[in-house]
């Protein structure tokens, strides 16, 4: 019946065949239609046309292998009755449990399945149906994606990157790849990037709306503006002019009300309220929706008002924080094609878009085209940030309510000592605060020394500066001296956090003035402008926080990566004569930090659960070991049947929620801070006493575990009848295998972009530089090759010899020669190749064989000949030239010519002509 109870809430009315009358809806689904091929299990209906069928398995049936019987039935309905026919068959065809169902559309280029949340509505297949008859077959975006017109070589507009990036993505769509990943530099557009695909994609592939998913509401009202100011490339008209673009503000949202609207701009949490039909408090909305507090993922049921075909495409901008975890569910519940924008992705982020990076376009090749500024470090260091300080007993001293900022004044009775950690937290020292400000101020002229100066020497014109603070109080404090030591007014110095509103102006107010007015010069903020804002005339980005994470640390340094042009920068800051770098002002050692990128729960993905609790079974509390068990029971935890649940927690005499928490709650590195200080009563204890006090923790909270063999039993048993584990972190590379036949056209793609490398990097990589100016490679070492490889194995391509090899073989194996396994030297062969300085693709072992046996020839009939010791040694000169491109006498030293005598052995066998012979046969066998 959930398969019955889906149909109805997407729109379509269940009958039985035997009562059938299909013309009293506009959908309806008739079970068990008779067919040439037996009963359907359903039979969609539309319009009273059939148009698709739906093979109904039981729970927990894999649902490709259940493909055929579908397109048998599809194929199989008699031929007298009305429908819709594609291929001579009804073009629609799904497989469903109630809990998974998968979709392939007969209308599609590649009809290929698909898994859907939920089935489509009959107006959506109604809507197909129409187009298809009405646009010669181009009825989907899968279709329409064939339509797409060549962007050309230099579209005007556009940046190359750009350009790059868009062609990229869409080959990815023509090659039906649900999900890309695009990663950009901060301040290299990619905005404008995405702006451009959509209105490629509406005006040419027929796309019938976009989302554009932001993280926090202000970067949702910057892209409307972004999307209201693109003129696009067909005329000069803006997008807006041509096509609806809204912002959703509310929780009640229908689509049937949304024909107008082509594009809309939504936070992730506000698409989930929206799903719910739940109301969102709007200061959620401003905050990024990875920093909202939950405890387990969230969880989305059918909507009617907002089908699953909703949306064509989602794009997700910052997807490096939005788009895993938690929020998943919310874009998986679409049936769309999803594509991220960041410039920091993460392992997770990779994972999610199925490894598939199309554009990869790092910092530094955006400094080189003048996309991005580069940047300097000036570190400020104070003894109270280092070491913290101590309050002398006796001292009148200030205490500060955390929620009210009332204060008290009460003589300190005792020291109060406290460390760099606990600075502005336990403590506040605003003389720590004040001095960092003061050599701030008094060093900017050190840092642009071109600016004009006053009386005393500061300069002038105060750069437009970030700061970055530890929480809204400590912000409230910078800003208060920032103000003092500057001589700055309340506009001067403003602070823009999640809680600026509450001071009469909103945070996009004040974030506005800070972006476009003189009077602003330095703001201060916790994370509010970490990602995805644009304040183009920043000069200097402030640290007066730590962060651990280096995806967090590369979008705030990013805030002032953003080039700007010289007049613009001087309506802000007068007297500054071009943006050409910025200063990251690093008050706390974060750019000397070891960062480390977000891992997951999950570190021992590769070992199964049973032998995970075995090991804690054995005593074993390794961290990644307590925290992958942590993961496995928190998935476990939220699909746990009822009844299986009463068992466990039986067996635990403990609910499992709470042995998930218990464990997680020793793992967090705060607790484990806050314990050691606790047992040995140091503020600021050791590494010593914080790890004996993370072993504690960490056995006290396995207890229920290690102690209880029946439970972990238990929980192996039942996990291990729910599910399989699905490993979308790791990426696979082929390391052998059978080529087939439709392989010759990735072959072709991958050898023309072989082709493409060696023009593109001729100039740039010696080995390229070498064999394209000397095609027989005089003067190339082993050193140029490993600098070849190393570059070929980069991203985006991760090629290597033998991958390129396979590709060779598989388009023209007669032409390809070839014995043993790949070695780096091939890359020589396959240069040549490619360049057409050779007819055959030969590994250049082989070429080295061949040529060492016509030097042996040319030898002999000089009259010269080689004994038995002789040409053993020789055979190893040879190996030694095919793998490393020469020889030196210093090389016979090493293995293998040391086990054979070494150099000692090589002067009694060729005597003082040694070095000649060497020299020779690298010329010879080299060549």
């Amino acid at each position: 019946m959930a398969i019955d109870e889906q149909l109805v809430k997407c729109g379509w009315e269940v009958q039985d065949y035997r009562h059938a009358a299909v013309a009293a809806a506009r959908g309806v689904a008739v079970r068990e239609v008779p067919t040439e091929a037996g009963p359907a299990d359903y039979v969609l209906y539309v319009d009273s046309q059939a148009v698709g069928v739906i093979e109904a398995k039981k729970e927990g049936t894999t649902l490709t292998g259940v493909e055929p019987q579908t397109r048998k039935y599809q194929a199989a309905y008699p031929g007298q009755l009305p429908a819709f026919l594609v291929d001579d068959r009804l073009p629609f065809g799904y497989e469903s449990t109630g809990t998974e169902t998968r979709f392939t559309s007969g209308l599609d280029p590649k009809p290929t399945s698909r898994r859907v949340y939920a089935f489509h509505r009959p107006e959506t297949l109604a809507q197909w149906r129409t187009d298809y008859k009405e646009f010669n077959g181009i009825a989907t975006l899968r279709n329409g994606f064939s339509e797409l017109p060549d962007l050309g070589d230099d579209p005007p507009g556009l940046w190359p990157a750009q350009a790059e990036a868009i062609r990229n993505l869409e080959a990815s769509f023509k090659d039906n790849r649900p999900r890309a990943l695009i990663q950009m530099a901060t301040g290299a557009g990619k905005t404008f990037t995405a702006a451009n695909v959509c209105y490629r994609l509406l005006r040419h592939a027929r796309a019938n709306r976009i989302l554009f998913l932001v993280d926090r509401a202000n970067l949702g009202r910057q892209a409307v503006r972004e999307f209201q100011g693109f003129e696009v490339p067909s005329g000069h008209q803006k997008f807006t002019d041509l096509y609806n673009v809204r912002r959703l503000t509310s929780s009640q949202l229908d689509m049937a009300n949304e024909a107008a609207a082509k594009v809309h701009v939504s936070t992730i949490q506000r698409l989930y309220s929206i799903l719910r039909g739940e109301e969102l408090d709007e200061d959620l909305d401003e905050r990024s929706g990875f920093d909202i507090p939950l405890d387990q993922p969230v969880e989305v049921a059918y909507n009617p008002r907002v089908p699953i075909e909703s949306y064509d495409l989602i794009i997700i901008d910052e997807c490096h924080r939005s788009i895993y975890g938690v929020w998943r569910q919310v874009l998986e519940y679409f049936d769309a094609f999803l594509v991220g924008l960041t410039a920091t992705p993460g392992i997770q982020t990779f994972g999610f878009f199925d490894q598939n990076l199309v554009m990869e376009y790092g910092h530094t090749q955006a400094v080189a085209d003048r996309v991005n500024v580069d940047f300097d470090i000036f570190r400020i260091q104070t003894e109270i940030t280092e070491a913290g300080s101590t309050v002398p007993a006796g001292f009148v001293t200030e205490f500060r309510d955390r929620e009210t900022r009332s204060i008290r004044l009460e003589q300190a009775d005792a020291d109060i000592d406290y460390n760099a950690a606990e600075l502005d937290k336990k403590v506040v020292a605003p003389d720590q605060i004040r001095t960092i400000v003061r050599t701030f101020r008094n060093s900017l002229p050190k840092m642009f020394e071109d600016r004009e100066r006053d009386d005393q020497g500061h300069l002038v014109n105060i750069p437009k500066t970030l700061i970055f603070a530890k929480d809204d109080s400590h912000a409230d404090d910078i800003v208060q001296i920032v103000r003092e030591e500057f001589g700055l007014g309340n506009q001067g110095a403003v602070k823009i956090t999640y809680r600026s509103g509450e001071s009469g102006e909103s945070a996009e107010q004040l974030l506005q003035k800070f972006r476009t007015d003189y009077p602003t010069r330095i703001a201060v903020t916790v994370d509010m402008i970490a990602t995805g804002t644009d304040v183009k005339p920043i000069e200097c980005v402030v640290f007066m926080r730590m962060v651990r994470s280096r995806n967090f640390f590369e979008q705030m340094k990013g805030r002032g990566v953003r080039v700007i042009d010289s007049d613009h920068l001087r309506t802000v800051t007068p007297d500054a004569k071009a943006k050409d770098r910025f200063v990251i002002v690093d008050a706390v050692g974060v750019t000397e930090a070891d960062l480390h990128d977000t891992v997951p729960l999950e570190r021992q993905r590769h070992v199964s659960f049973d032998k995970l609790l075995d090991q804690i079974g054995l005593g074993v509390r390794d961290p990644d070991v307590v925290s992958s068990v942590a993961s496995r029971l928190a998935r476990l935890d939220r699909r746990i049947t009822a009844e299986d649940r009463a068992e466990v927690e039986s067996v635990a005499g403990v609910e499992l929620s709470d042995l998930v928490r218990q464990i997680t709650d020793a793992l967090d590195p705060d607790r484990q801070l806050e314990a050691a200080a606790a047992e040995t009563g140091n503020d600021d204890p050791d590494p010593q006493q914080v790890a004996a006090a993370t072993q504690r923790l960490i056995a006290e909270a396995v207890q229920t575990l290690s102690g209880n063999p029946e439970l972990r039993e238990k929980l192996v048993d039942i996990r291990r009848s729910y599910e399989q584990v699905i490993d979308t972190a790791s990426k696979d590379r082929v390391i052998s295998g059978e080529f087939s036949v439709d392989a010759a056209d990735r072959a072709r793609t991958q050898v023309e972009s072989w082709k493409r490398f060696i023009e593109d990097h001729k100039d740039e990589i010696t080995a390229l530089e070498v064999l394209y100016s000397q095609p027989y490679g005089g003067g190339l070492t082993y050193n140029d090759i490993k600098e070849l490889v190393s570059a070929i194995g980069r991203p985006p391509h991760r090629w290597t010899p033998d991958i390129l090899w396979k590709a060779y073989e598989t388009l023209d194996q007669s032409r390809v020669r070839s014995s043993g396994h790949r070695v780096a030297t091939d890359l020589v062969s396959l240069v040549r190749y490619a360049l057409g300085n050779s007819t055959e693709l030969v590994a250049y072992p082989d070429l080295v064989n061949e040529r060492f046996e016509v030097w042996l020839n040319q030898q002999q009939t000089s009259g010269t000949d080689f004994t038995t010791d002789q040409l053993a040694y020789l055979n190893l000169i040879k190996s030694r030239i095919a793998s490393s491109l020469s020889i030196d006498l210093a090389d016979l030293q090493s293995p293998p010519f040391s086990d054979r005598g070494g150099l000692g052995r090589a002067r009694q066998l060729f005597g003082s002509n040694l070095k000649l012979l060497l020299d020779d046969l690298t010329e010879a066998l080299a060549a």
